[in-house]
């Protein structure tokens, strides 16, 4: 791709991303995601209603009247973006195949995060971790950031989930708030899911196309496996080859479901055909809900 049609698609990408943080995203992410804990910012003095144990013994002392302490959030997060680069990702049977999803999922995200001055980091990974961005603050770096997202060339093919957490559990010593971004066409990452979801804030970030989940009637159709490079000739108006498949594709996400629900994993599943903002929305709706019950 040209260096010109690349900055043609970042800047698209951060217009229509910017627009919909403003409006939308920003005020729910700050709501749902806190910071690491309360910090002193001053005295005041006393209000009827002001709880006692706030009350400042030794201002009270010396001023001969009370004075409560005045407290305030600790708000500056880092928020660490995992995101799958495998070949699957490549794939998509509407306008945006997966890895422009993540794209844009990312580059939401970000911008939220940035907005109420929190750093942001990147881990990308295959069958191996390819990229690692530190955390930092500010819209160029996060430019940056999307502009890996989309022109990234790993160097393997498959996925390895594992890898990448393992990979963000030794990285990043405090607690962080990470979106692991992939399709999740993997498998053996429930220890590091676990592990990483014990120490940090982890919201796994699922995305589909509508062709990975039932077979259009085409014929015999060949098909290349875009992570082992293996073809075959599938006939997909044959019902048992299309039941097969379909119901294969279900136990897949029931199982990854079971798992998220398990570990206790608020998650997020996108289409390529989705309005991916407002599922993000609805998502950060929900878990501000359950985190208030």
């Amino acid at each position: 791709m040209l260096a010109k049609d690349i900055i043609r698609r970042i800047r698209k990408l951060e217009i229509r991303t910017r627009k919909v943080v403003s409006d939308m995203l920003a005020g729910q992410y700050h709501s749902v995601f806190k910071g690491r804990g309360m910090a002193f910012s001053e005295v005041r003095q006393y209000q009827p209603g002001d709880e006692i144990r706030i009350i400042d013994w030794n201002v009270t002392a010396r001023m001969n009247e009370a004075y409560v302490k005045v407290f305030t959030e600790e708000r500056e997060l880092t928020v660490m973006l995992l995101v799958d680069v495998s070949a699957s990702k490549e794939f998509g049977s509407r306008e945006r195949s997966k890895s422009e999803v993540a794209a844009e999922v990312a580059a939401q995200i970000a911008f939220s995060a940035i907005a109420n001055n929190d750093r942001v980091g990147l881990i990308l990974f295959s069958d191996q971790v390819e990229k690692v961005v530190p955390p930092r603050k500010g819209r160029t770096h996060v430019m940056r950031l999307v502009s890996d997202i989309l022109t990234f060339q790993p160097k393997g093919k498959g996925t390895d989930i594992a890898a990448g957490l393992t990979y963000l559990s030794r990285l990043a010593r405090r607690k962080t708030v990470t979106f692991l971004i992939s399709d999740f066409l993997a498998d053996g990452y429930e220890p590091p899911l676990r592990l990483v979801g014990r120490k940090h804030d982890l919201v796994p970030v699922v995305i589909v196309d509508p062709l990975e989940q039932e077979f259009p009637r085409l014929g015999l159709v060949e098909m290349e496996d875009p992570e082992t490079g293996e073809r075959f000739v599938v006939d997909t108006s044959d019902p048992l080859v299309r039941g097969r498949f379909a119901r294969a594709m279900q136990a897949r996400r029931e199982e990854r479901l079971r798992l998220f629900k398990k570990l206790e994993l608020d998650h997020v599943e996108l289409s390529t055909g989705d309005d991916h903002a407002m599922a993000l929305v609805r998502f950060f709706r929900a878990r501000s809900r359950r985190m208030a019950a």
